[in-house]
């Protein structure tokens, strides 16, 4: 188990590593396991198997020290995995970001959390239905997790912020960055009333790689994941398995075989999710588990 930093210097050296090209959260924690803490493992770099080293470039320091300078100058501040206050659901997953970037109220990753998936191209009822259901489980002290991105993903923060604020957007990109550019403004209410949340570093922009490592922390923070409207192959249905193999409830509307978008969903309820028509449902699911 990943014991937090104990000083400023560890931090840094911990930043380092996760910035480091060829070293993921799997990477990052064999190498604190075998070496105790970050410093040890920077200060013994050259005496580590090649077979663990080849594959890697280790972050310039000064770019390290520039990050965490520019990431408080923004206001936001940076989680270490071991931390009380890094959320304790996301840690037990078995491949937790070891850094997490969040700007706003943190107190939120302390709440129970139910994450809001579904397709970008979402039907005007499904953008409404999204919108209620997130409103309502926010009203009820739910805490509503989703990714920002277009269609569903942003009608459920809307509906959320209302109730108000108890919503986390997790982003694929640096926790400066907007992406899509649209949610400009819903961004800045997030980050304003809710959380944002990134496990990238300060600056980075959206790129394909980035979108389902974003999904397992959709996930992960949350007791259960709703996917309003999906189709088959979709980054929903990612945020979906990923779901069930953390242990998480996995919910799922109904809708037309004959649309697409509903697909996805519906060969989710085939497979076991359960079929959620309104918030009701969802609290029905998650209740139980918010009182463990």
């Amino acid at each position: 188990m990943i014991q937090a930093p104990d000083d400023t210097a560890e931090a840094l050296a911990r930043l380092r590593l996760c910035r480091s090209d060829g070293i993921g959260p799997r990477a990052f924690g064999r190498l604190l396991f075998r070496l105790d803490s970050a410093r040890n493992v920077l200060e013994r770099w050259h005496e580590l198997p090649r077979e663990a080293t080849a594959a890697v470039r280790l972050a310039d320091p000064a770019a390290v020290e520039r990050e965490w300078a520019v990431t408080e100058r923004h206001g936001a501040r940076l989680l270490f995995l071991g931390e009380p206050t890094y959320p304790a659901a996301l840690a037990t997953i078995h491949d937790p970001p070891p850094v997490l970037t969040v700007l706003g109220d943190t107190g939120l990753l302390d709440m129970p959390a139910v994450a809001i998936v579904g397709s970008r191209h979402a039907s005007g009822n499904g953008r409404t239905l999204t919108r209620t259901i997130a409103h309502e489980l926010a009203a009820a002290d739910y805490t509503v997790v989703s990714g920002l991105a277009r269609g569903i993903d942003t009608a459920a923060h809307e509906g959320a912020v209302t109730a108000p604020g108890r919503t986390i957007a997790v982003i694929a990109t640096g926790i400066d960055q907007v992406y899509p550019e649209q949610n400009a403004e819903l961004a800045a209410r997030i980050a304003a009333d809710g959380l944002l949340v990134t496990e990238r570093p300060f600056g980075a922009e959206p790129r394909a790689a980035a979108f389902p490592a974003r999904n397992r922390i959709i996930a992960g923070l949350s007791l259960g994941v709703l996917v309003v409207e999906a189709a088959i192959r979709s980054g929903s249905l990612v945020t979906a398995r990923l779901a069930l193999e953390q242990g998480r409830e996995v919910m799922a509307v109904p809708g037309s075989p004959l649309d697409e978008r509903h697909r996805g969903t519906n060969q989710l309820i085939k497979d076991g999710a359960v079929l959620i028509e309104d918030a009701a449902d969802v609290r029905a699911v998650i209740d139980p588990l918010a009182m463990r």
